[in-house]
């Protein structure tokens, strides 16, 4: 028997009009601030969210990542503020394997959306 390892991956799209909206409402220096602190937030609360994962604290989870949503919708991420409602529909459907897979499907969009961030051309971050 062969075994085969997946490596699933995601098209991630930051929009770019919501960030350029940022700007022209907050100017440069504010939109930089805000874009910043919530890529900062957005890493801390899906490690965060690992955890809650792991120690089995469904109620922390969803809290969690309901604030996830937020963030991720301020600064142009909509798949990732897409899955982590994926993720509250299958913690409220208490399907730990679908939160577990759901979870992890955020974690990698998550991650590749901040690194599509960090590599915008006219970023200034």
């Amino acid at each position: 028997m062969q075994l085969m390892q997946i490596r699933p991956t995601e098209q991630v799209n930051v929009d770019q009009d919501c960030l350029g909206l940022l700007y022209t409402q907050l100017g440069e220096v504010g939109a930089e601030d805000v874009v910043c602190r919530a890529m900062e937030e957005l890493a801390l609360r899906m490690s965060h969210c690992k955890k809650l994962h792991q120690a089995q604290d469904r109620a922390g989870l969803r809290k969690s990542v309901h604030r996830l949503i937020a963030i991720a919708e301020q600064i142009g991420m909509a798949l990732v503020a897409q899955v982590a409602a994926d993720v509250m529909a299958c913690i409220d459907a208490e399907d730990d394997i679908a939160t577990a897979a759901t979870l992890s499907r955020l974690v990698r969009s998550g991650e590749r959306s901040l690194t599509a961030i960090w590599d915008l051309p006219d970023l200034t971050i």
